[in-house]
């Protein structure tokens, strides 16, 4: 896998009209910065009450059928990226209250377990690994690697 280009010209690339500058990168990488899917996506992602995130997870798996459908990679890519950051922002906030895990002085922060927000992560998680597991997805994901890098 080739390291993953922060100096594309992100605010002006389409990336629906350009797919072949798209790099998948590790875990989250350029999720908010890939257009015009961020858009698209970002205002169904919550996660502050369980209900919220099913809700959130709901709609961002319908886009991502939605981005198979019209044979968008990208769409599905981004879609799961948001997924997984559904996941790992609300397990963040799970542990640490406010989200932040540092204190001012670059301590870690005592762990304090919100519950309703790591019920949030738990329903992210199980959308995560089915977006994982999905033998489509996992292929359109190589082809897209090995086509473009």
């Amino acid at each position: 896998m080739n390291k993953f280009n922060y100096q594309q010209d992100f605010a002006n690339i389409d990336f629906r009209q350009q797919p072949e500058l798209y790099q998948v990168g590790r875990g989250e990488q350029g999720v908010l910065m890939v257009e015009p899917y961020k858009s698209e996506i970002l205002p169904h992602w919550r996660f502050k009450t369980p209900a919220i995130a099913e809700k959130s997870a709901k709609s961002i798996i319908e886009l991502f059928e939605n981005y198979r459908k019209q044979d968008d990679f990208v769409g599905m890519d981004m879609a799961r990226k948001f997924i997984q950051m559904g996941y790992t922002r609300a397990r963040r906030y799970a542990n640490y209250p406010g989200g932040r895990k540092y204190a001012e002085d670059r301590s870690i922060n005592t762990r304090n377990i919100d519950q309703e927000k790591a019920a949030s992560a738990a329903i992210f998680k199980e959308y995560w690994d089915r977006l994982r597991a999905d033998t489509d997805y996992l292929k359109r994901k190589k082809n897209h690697q090995l086509k473009y890098g």
